[in-house]
């Protein structure tokens, strides 16, 4: 018997640590990603949508722009007051309570206003850029509420905090007096979208511009072509996805479509950043244009496959630079992602002529003609007037780059490469623990959390190279019905390591605040899926 009660007494005492409800409480009014400084009270206002609005200065450079923004931002509160979220909380049986704060000392009464001060913007059209001054402060306090900004991009994220500060009280939106002084960590704050291995439709993408909105990312990172699938529509070369998308109709990114994402990002202060990732991960170019690659042999002879783009054709070079000025003039960003990872040599290594283009040029390594292939496309890119992003292994290869270049580190020793990166003097970007499409189960946002991109031993000096990172979603096992849920919240866990400070760093005090961020997010239309466990959004 006793020892049947000590068998049993592990299991009794875990039915017992089992307790109704969510395993992990939300939060209330807490900011995702969380501001730089943020001073709360006890006090505060009730919000009432229909009685509370925006104002803003008139005599600017992009009042079309603002006012937009204004809206976007009213409806979010409005929805969030909605009565169907009223309703929800009497299906599960508590009983709203509309009078609670008229009695309670703390109670500043209905805030009716949000006073936005914008130094000026340039234009309506104004782009966001690397380096964009993002700052701003917020104030709720017993005389009202203002936010302060030098640029419209300053007021975009202090309008995302102060939607997030309100949040739902039995029936009554509530905010806190608040002070925020805030900005971000890091400059580049990306999340790459793969939408050639699975085609992406552009509602998702719109959808995911917006979800990047709410977490304060500002560069879309559009892997747009890769070996499976060529699904954008060149002007100039129409044929490319004619022949190498999934289908020439349904499958594919027209200029218009193109147009939207851009406008769309821009709005919410997100750049976007092409990527036409080469010599690689280009099969699909040679479904339409098979001389742009490499014949394979096998005993001497062509096997009929094809390899990387052959780097040893002028023709080559010509078709990059007439597609390429193509994408620069539909690409308004300043950065262009020229890809460079993960070449296969096989090809080159039996093909006869590579062989003899290699001895002709003394090039003693395929890594070395990779780097020669390489710099005529940096070369052709600075005669376009872009800058570009690469991949680590151009980095490694040897490859000469101009001190604008960002290096983007991925594969597994990223500290280690980002080390040697900075050390040359190169600006890097950080990568290579925010794979999303490296998937554990539960909650494994606590590992891209748990990631520091400047944890590596390089001086001071060092890390102020380090320009940022991206969150990275890879689509061989995600499509429209999947990649949602997929990317969020896990993003929003390198999303806050990208705005926040350092010491930012506690797993454990992050959960509640990223489970009222993701019901915030589910509430909003992003299929976020849930962070932490058994719970329920309200």
């Amino acid at each position: 018997m006793t020892k049947l009660v000590l068998y049993l007494l592990p299991l009794i005492i875990s039915c017992n640590a089992i307790h109704p409800g969510p395993v992990v409480r939300a939060t209330k009014g807490e900011v995702w990603p969380k501001p730089q400084v943020e001073e709360k009270t006890e006090q505060y206002y009730t919000v009432r949508p229909h009685g509370f609005n925006f104002k803003g200065p008139t005599n600017i450079g992009c009042p079309n722009l603002l006012n937009d923004a204004f809206t976007r931002y009213w409806t979010i509160i409005a929805t969030a007051s909605s009565l169907e979220r009223r309703g929800r909380l009497h299906e599960v049986g508590r009983k709203p309570k509309t009078k609670f704060w008229k009695a309670d000392s703390n109670y500043l009464g209905d805030l009716t206003n949000l006073h936005v001060q914008l130094d000026d913007c340039a234009s309506e059209y104004v782009l966001p850029a690397f380096g964009d001054n993002e700052n701003y402060t917020l104030s709720v306090t017993s005389e009202g509420a203002s936010l302060t900004a030098d640029t419209i991009w300053g007021v975009l994220r202090g309008l995302e905090t102060f939607s997030q500060l309100i949040y739902l009280e039995q029936d009554t939106l509530i905010i806190n007096a608040t002070n925020v002084n805030d900005y971000p960590r890091f400059s580049h704050r990306g999340l790459l979208l793969d939408t050639s291995r699975h085609f992406i439709p552009i509602y998702i993408i719109l959808q995911t511009l917006d979800a990047m909105s709410y977490n304060k990312f500002n560069v879309f990172h559009w892997h747009i072509t890769d070996d499976h699938s060529f699904p954008y529509k060149s002007r100039t070369y129409p044929e490319l996805s004619d022949e190498g998308a999934y289908h020439p109709v349904s499958k594919v990114y027209e200029q218009s479509d193109v147009s939207k994402v851009i406008e769309y990002a821009r709005v919410r202060g997100i750049r976007v950043i092409p990527e036409f990732d080469t010599p690689g991960h280009t099969s699909s170019w040679g479904a339409a244009h098979p001389e742009l690659l490499t014949t394979c042999y096998t005993n001497d002879k062509p096997d009929g496959d094809l390899g990387p783009m052959d780097p040893t054709k002028n023709s080559t070079y010509d078709f990059l630079t007439k597609l390429f000025t193509e994408v620069v003039e539909v690409f308004p960003d300043s950065y262009f992602h020229i890809g460079g990872d993960e070449v296969d040599f096989t090809c080159w290594q039996h093909n006869p002529d590579i062989a003899s283009f290699m001895k002709a040029n003394n090039i003693s390594t395929y890594e070395d003609l990779e780097s020669y292939f390489i710099q005529h496309v940096v070369n052709l890119l600075d005669s376009l007037n872009s800058n570009y992003l690469v991949w680590e292994e151009v980095f490694v290869n040897g490859v000469t780059l101009p001190d604008s270049t960002l290096v983007h580190v991925w594969r597994d020793n990223g500290h280690e490469t980002l080390n040697s990166v900075t050390k040359a003097g190169k600006y890097g970007i950080f990568s290579s623990c925010w794979y999303l499409d490296h998937v554990s189960s539960g909650g494994d946002w606590e590992k891209f959390y748990e990631c520091e991109a400047l944890d590596f031993p390089g001086t001071e000096e060092q890390k102020k190279l380090v320009l940022g990172g991206e969150a990275c979603m890879w689509s061989e096992a995600v499509n429209e019905y999947n990649v949602m849920p997929r990317v969020w919240p896990r993003a929003s866990a390198v999303a806050e390591k990208l705005w926040s400070a350092g010491n930012v760093n506690d797993t454990q005090a992050a959960k509640g605040r990223l489970e009222e961020h993701t019901c915030r997010m589910n509430n909003r239309g992003i299929a976020a899926q849930p962070p932490n466990g058994p719970g329920v959004c309200l």
